[in-house]
């Protein structure tokens, strides 16, 4: 390990001590974005308040935070109107919440109410609710310079990042041993490398820093302060809606003055192992387009409004921001997988949609005598003769718009990026045969799979099966699923989303996403989906919502096999039948 764990073991030990107890407690940490100190800090700080069955949220500002003040204000009246004290913001904020909490059941209210602990970094130490000392003797730079300089690639040729424009970098609190998923050193690189982004971020634009505990279960209560202040963002941007919610929302926002609270223009973050947990105002309320045509679930969706979304066909407003995301992933991998010629890679990935482009279907066959042999057809024309829009994943987020959609459909829609990039892909319009899964699933986090004890997964056209695999993968994925329809099925209990999107979403729910050809040369095998579904000469194929909005449906599960050790044959087909490789073998023929 590059870092002293003993020390950050020490660190753990000693927040607990001066802690105590917390079970169920809330805390909420703020700090400067130069405070390296601080930042560095957390991540033994939340590995013992997670430990102590607390809750975490994070704030991160270079300056200081109109938001942050107006997230401070709601507090205060709430709990004034606790207090029974009346007031034009107690009685404005109580309306609101009443009207919401006919459906909620009294939950929603608890969303606002304040932390029990909320701490500030300084020079030294955290204060206020408690005062901690810092504590980075386990910290050590690593390839530091490197980092910076991935960070600027990543911001220039990524992001194309603009003077003074507003950046939200998401972090991965360190959570408790037993829901850590990934190694103690993967969450600490992850530290390093949100430094560097946001050290880089600074130079030009006005970065934010956010994190908060993640949930075992998409079906959890997500963690209050993140849950709040996601519902005041979405509903300050629904203010002018006309429905009652959002007009007893616009009373309480003109009184304490919301609309301090604004989205970003782009977003960076890195995520471990769990998941969010459920957003309860888009489960029972929703978001409607500004049309009223359809509903979104989350502030997030809104604002991305991404092309794969069902709702942005109907959806008025142009996407908000621009959006990319990674895991935990080691710094070697981040730096070696990003400082790459992203010229090559996109020109791979152009070779071959443009081969696919031209096929009716692709035809993948193994060779290897196994068990269980790879052999699939892939079709790419719909049912109207129209063709499935092969994408390439060229880690682009240079606009808030993407442009390739809108000459295609007329529609404005978002971009958003994997980092590392390095793919070309497709939603299917359908998939049948068999494949075998020998290197990573991702279900709630990344899972290695293995040659000898290969997800073998069916399909059958329009739906799939897992006919064989390692059973504790197997139990995850069906607990995945069925937790995606529990989601489901609430939302249409409380139409929060429009019936012909649920019944889509049903309809899609056993179907196969995505088929893809991965094509990043430096991407190499680790303990990430991320990274694996990059690596040049594998290839992965998603269990679940596809890319196009047709598709949709409540969860997405890539599944990643190894092209080379299976020796696969991948050709395209066209209208005279003729030939188009892609793989030989497992080796580039295009």
């Amino acid at each position: 390990m590059k870092y002293d764990e003993k020390a950050f073991d020490s660190a753990v030990q000693d927040y607990k001590n001066k802690i105590g107890d917390a079970k169920g407690k809330t805390f909420f940490i703020s700090f400067n974005l130069s405070n390296k100190n601080a930042f560095y800090s957390i991540a033994p700080l939340s590995k013992a308040l997670h430990e102590l069955e607390a809750d975490v949220g994070c704030a991160g500002f270079n300056t200081k935070s109109e938001a942050l003040e107006a997230l401070k204000e709601v507090w205060s009246a709430f709990e004034d109107y606790e207090k029974g004290i009346k007031n034009k913001a107690t009685v404005a904020l109580a309306d609101f919440i009443d009207e919401i909490d006919k459906k909620g059941k009294g939950e929603f209210r608890k969303i606002f109410k304040k932390p029990e602990f909320i701490l500030q970094a300084n020079e030294k130490k955290f204060s206020g609710s408690l005062e901690l000392p810092l504590h980075t003797e386990w910290f050590k730079e690593y390839r530091i310079n490197e980092l910076m300089q991935t960070a600027g690639v990543l911001w220039r040729d990524v992001y194309a990042l603009k003077r003074n424009e507003k950046v939200g970098i998401g972090f991965a609190l360190v959570p408790a041993q037993n829901l850590m998923g990934h190694p103690l050193e993967d969450y600490l690189d992850s530290y390093s490398i949100i430094w560097a982004m946001a050290q880089s971020a600074k130079k030009i634009a006005e970065p934010v820093m956010n994190a908060y505990t993640l949930r075992s279960s998409m079906l959890q209560k997500s963690e209050r302060t993140s849950e709040l202040r996601a519902t005041l963002l979405g509903c300050e941007l629904e203010k002018e809606i006309d429905e009652l919610i959002f007009k007893k929302f616009k009373k309480l926002s003109d009184l304490l003055r919301l609309d301090r609270i604004k989205p970003v223009d782009l977003s960076f973050s890195i995520s471990g192992k769990g998941y969010p947990g459920k957003h309860l105002f888009g489960e029972i309320i929703g978001y409607p387009s500004l049309n009223r045509k359809t509903r979104w679930q989350t502030p997030a969706q809104m604002i991305y409004k991404l092309d794969f979304y069902p709702q942005t066909k109907y959806e008025d407003r142009d996407p908000i921001a621009r959006v990319a995301f990674t895991e935990t992933i080691p710094i070697d991998i981040f730096i070696e997988t990003n400082l790459v010629d992203w010229a090559d890679i996109r020109a791979r990935n152009q070779k071959i949609k443009e081969i696919m482009d031209k096929c009716d279907t692709i035809c993948v066959k193994g060779k290897l005598k196994e068990k269980y042999v790879t052999n699939l057809e892939v079709g790419l024309i719909k049912q109207d003769g129209s063709r499935r829009w092969v994408r390439r994943s060229d880690t682009d987020v240079r606009e808030k718009i993407n442009n390739e959609y809108l000459k295609m459909t007329g529609i404005k829609a978002g971009c958003m990026g994997n980092i590392p990039g390095g793919e070309a892909f497709v939603t299917p319009e359908y998939i049948k045969g068999i494949f075998v899964g020998d290197v990573v699933v991702h279900v709630d986090q990344s899972y290695p799979l293995y040659e000898k004890n290969p997800l073998i997964i069916e399909c059958n056209g329009d739906s799939y099966k897992i006919a064989d695999g390692p059973r504790d993968i197997i139990e995850k994925i069906i607990e995945r699923k069925n937790d995606a329809m529990k989601l489901l099925l609430k939302a249409e209990e409380n139409k929060s989303l429009p019936q012909e999107i649920i019944d889509l979403k049903k309809r899609n729910f056993e179907r196969v996403g995505e088929f893809a050809v991965n094509t990043n040369p430096n991407a190499r095998l680790c303990e990430y989906l991320i990274v694996n579904e990059k690596i040049a000469k594998m290839m992965h194929i998603a269990l679940g919502s596809g890319f196009e909005p047709d598709r949709s449906t409540e969860y997405h599960m890539d599944i990643v096999f190894n092209a080379q050790r299976q020796k696969l044959d991948v050709y395209g087909v066209d209208k005279s039948n003729n030939k188009h490789w892609i793989l030989k073998n497992g080796e580039f023929a295009a």
